[in-house]
């Protein structure tokens, strides 16, 4: 009778503990669930400009290049200065005027204090010049960050499209592990009758092994697929996402030379290293205008006295205001100038083979991935056949094994051909996704922005 209350009493408190947990449970599991967010391809792009470090970063540098045109600005215009000074001389100063001997002219407190305002006349082109390669530097840094628009754009799809291909590989093995799981099964029956020999049934439980190592192997490749995207967005590296497939046309309409052209006129390095030689001219004349004096217009006002406020003087007026003009020329530095000069020729001169250079790698990148994705879109027409037939074959020798005219190893063969075909078909397929990707980023899609400050011979280009 007591074990009996006591299996009660346990009874009771494991069913109120269990009533006690498992709405927590629940609620734990559906707040999961909640927390699975969807997207498509221009969702995760989106997020991915948003959040990414690297475009905070491309901001940063942005504002950096506007606080310096403020500042090449701020040098066109007047410069207003001041300074306080205090002296207590050791002896009373005094001069000697003729007949009337040795005069005091001074106090031995000696305050002093100005305004200065001291407008540039004349630089040489220096301040102008410094204000326009200020200016380029804000456009080299908008194209700075429109190629790395570009280059995460494509990462973006790249990681999308690997997180796509990593589930349907993992769709094909979980279909191998379930088709080997049934023949090892008819194997077993057919062993059990004294049909067929211990070694083909053991050759079915190895096939099934490999199979299940290729399940666990696929299934970290999507863990790690999703990590990638998350890392993109900036976001938990295990948050779970889902994305949705989009719509894949494997054809290819585009022709080569259009895809050059539009690569010259509209990617960003190139468009950069115009700039960049923009710059490189100017600091050329920069670097001249160095031969040539500086003229300012001067203007002051000081106040002198043996008070605090230099407000009183007993022997000349207390304040003094003037105006002149001030030169500054060196005209002789042991070739610095001119070495200065012949520096920033070479630089110039640097970049146009960089851009001769950077021309070619461009149509280079647009050819390789312009074949590239021709051969994707091939191959997904040869990987849809090479499926049908992979499937019809793997019907037809189970059927024979199942009817004994055929052996496990070409059952087992047929199963490893259809996994090949179908991991074929998807990796054309999302290779072609891939390759389209690679593209747009040749031929520099997505690069429309305003440019500050750029010649008129490159916005020409940039509209062409």
């Amino acid at each position: 009778m007591r074990i009996k209350y006591v299996l009660c009493l346990a009874l009771l408190i494991s069913g109120l503990t269990g009533w006690l947990v498992l709405p927590a449970v629940a609620a734990e599991r559906t707040s999961a669930v909640q927390r699975t967010a969807t997207f498509n391809l221009e969702q995760v792009i989106d997020r991915v400009l948003a959040n990414n470090p690297l475009i905070s970063a491309a901001l940063e540098r942005n504002y950096q290049a506007e606080a310096g045109e403020r500042s090449a600005r701020a040098d066109l215009f007047p410069k207003l200065s001041s300074s306080y000074s205090y002296y207590r001389l050791h002896n009373q100063p005094y001069g000697f005027f003729g007949p009337a001997g040795k005069i005091m002219i001074g106090d031995d407190d000696d305050y002093t204090w100005n305004i200065t305002a001291v407008q540039p006349l004349f630089t040489g082109l220096a301040l102008t010049t410094r204000r326009k390669i200020a200016e380029l530097e804000i456009s080299g840094r908008e194209l700075e960050k429109e190629q790395l628009i570009l280059e995460l754009i494509k990462k973006t799809k790249v990681a999308y499209a690997r997180i796509l291909l990593a589930r349907r590989q993992l769709e094909v093995a979980n279909k191998e592990v379930k088709n080997l799981v049934a023949h090892v099964r008819d194997a077993e029956y057919l062993y059990a009758q004294g049909i067929i020999a211990y070694n083909d049934l053991l050759q079915s439980q190895v096939a099934l092994s490999q199979a299940r190592q290729r399940l666990v192997q696929v299934e970290s490749e999507v863990d790690l697929a999703g990590a990638a995207l998350n890392v993109l967005m900036n976001q938990d590296i295990s948050a779970a996402i889902e994305i949705v497939e989009p719509d894949i046309k494997p054809a290819v309409n585009e022709n080569l030379p259009a895809l050059c052209a539009q690569a010259m006129a509209r990617r960003p390095v190139l468009r950069f290293l115009q700039v960049a030689f923009e710059q490189a001219e100017l600091a050329i004349t920069l670097a001249r205008s160095q031969y040539y004096p500086k003229v300012s217009l001067v203007g002051r006002y000081e106040q002198n006295g043996k008070n605090i406020t230099a407000s009183e003087n007993d022997y000349r007026n207390s304040d003094t205001a003037a105006i002149g003009v001030q030169a500054d020329w060196t005209f002789f530095e042991w070739g610095k100038t001119s070495a200065e000069v012949r520096q920033r020729l070479h630089e110039r001169e640097a970049l146009k083979h960089r851009i001769e250079n950077m021309s070619n790698t461009v149509r280079l990148e647009v050819k390789m991935a312009f074949n590239r994705l021709r051969v994707a879109a091939k191959n997904v027409k040869t990987a849809v056949g090479a499926v049908e037939q992979a499937r019809e074959n793997y019907r037809i020798a189970n059927l024979q094994y199942q009817q004994q005219v055929a052996t496990s190893t070409l059952v087992l063969d047929a199963s490893t051909f259809l996994s090949q075909a179908e991991n074929s078909y998807y990796g054309a397929l999302y290779g072609f996704m891939i390759s389209r990707a690679e593209l747009e980023q040749a031929v520099g899609e997505r690069a429309n922005i305003e440019i500050k400050g750029m010649a008129d011979s490159a916005k020409e280009a940039d509209n062409g």
